[in-house]
């Protein structure tokens, strides 16, 4: 039976349950995991500002990938060892052109331990200490993690102009998505498989020994490099395809059910 060294996972959609819990039998698996001598790496779209209630429910400690591969994160030690920014030049162009491509757009700057946006721009979490102002002043006072681009009318889907900001963008930044209404820009090269790849090769651990679950197509760069990837039940349509295992949704612990399985 495959028992993987390294367990990768995503957090929101797919470890996290949709009322922002972590189950106790998701917990009790990770455990599990640890207990066996295996790596739990937490794999996320997240900034580092707000992994403290996540470390809190689940206990866990190490390494943890932010804002899709542009961070690596201490989670015993709160520092971060690795920050991968997006150049201010091509952010403020990219602005720019995604404001022709999508007029209603919002953009907000994701700067590891800092946040700002722009008034129109909607948060899932706020933050207390938040810059407020045009994207030109966020890029200046910031140093830019990610470019985070919302519709601010409409709350709609980019579907209709994914192609057309992945196109402006070319191989100046990497455009991503963790959710359906939100486009997210980081730099060249930038993405959650180099992130995990590099954690990997410090443990001493290869592709195939590794296990990946997610749900969006911000994981499909780490599902490509894992050696085993699992999709939750309720995963975006292209991450389902690329799956090597579909389990059940994340708030029916789909992820706790294959890890209790791998790790008896």
């Amino acid at each position: 039976m495959f028992c993987p060294a390294l367990v990768a996972t995503d957090l929101d959609g797919t470890l996290i349950r949709t009322d922002g819990t972590v189950s106790k039998r998701t917990r009790a698996a990770l455990d599990r995991v640890r207990s066996a001598g295996s790596v739990v790496i937490f794999v996320t779209g997240r900034p580092t500002r707000v992994m403290a209630d996540i470390v809190a429910q689940t206990g866990t400690s190490g390494l943890a990938i932010c804002a899709n591969g542009a961070l690596v994160y201490d989670l015993d030690n709160h520092a971060t060892l690795r920050h991968r920014v997006l150049d201010s030049a091509t952010a403020l162009h990219l602005a720019t052109e995604i404001r022709a491509i999508v007029p209603d757009a919002a953009f907000a700057v994701e700067s590891g331990t800092r946040f700002g946006r722009e008034p129109a721009f909607s948060t899932m979490w706020p933050d207390p200490h938040e810059v407020v102002g045009h994207v030109t002043e966020l890029l200046t006072a910031l140093p830019a993690t990610k470019l985070l681009v919302r519709r601010a009318l409409s709350a709609g889907s980019f579907a209709d102009v994914r192609s057309a900001i992945v196109a402006a963008a070319g191989s100046t930044a990497v455009v991503t998505t963790s959710s359906y209404d939100l486009v997210e820009i980081a730099g060249a090269g930038v993405s959650k498989g180099v992130a995990l790849a590099e954690i990997a090769a410090g443990y001493g651990v290869s592709a195939r020994r590794a296990i990946a679950f997610g749900d969006m197509p911000n994981d499909l760069p780490m599902f490509a490099w894992a050696g085993h990837a699992v999709a939750v039940a309720n995963a975006h349509p292209d991450v389902l395809a690329a799956a090597d295992e579909i389990t059940d949704s994340n708030d029916a612990d789909g992820v706790a059910h294959v890890l209790e399985r791998l790790f008896r």
